[in-house]
């Protein structure tokens, strides 16, 4: 039987050897026949700690690793990443 193969973002990186990856589909309403998007989170193995937030990334299912961890990263599709913006505020003191 074939390993599913699933592409999302990275949203957490903070576990030691494990990203949080975020799927998102598209799907249509049963009833109204509007297309809907719809989410969910997976605990994905990565032995190296490489993939940071924002990549998106290709994971593979594969045997328990843990408890919440059955999908292992294969490699990143989209380098990513958090870009931190800094904040220049010139604050001029009002009725002084």
């Amino acid at each position: 039987m074939p390993k599913r193969i699933l592409i999302g973002t990275v949203t957490s990186n903070k576990t030691d050897k494990t990203v949080t990856v975020l799927v998102e589909r598209k799907v249509k309403h049963p009833l109204y026949g509007k297309i809907i998007r719809r989410s969910k989170k997976y605990h994905a193995h990565d032995e190296q700690n490489e993939y940071l937030l924002g990549d998106v990334v290709r994971i593979e299912e594969t045997r328990p690793i843990s408890k919440t961890k059955t999908w292992a990263v294969k490699d990143r599709v989209v380098a990513g990443g958090v870009q931190a913006v800094e904040a220049n505020l010139d604050v001029a003191e009002a009725g002084n």
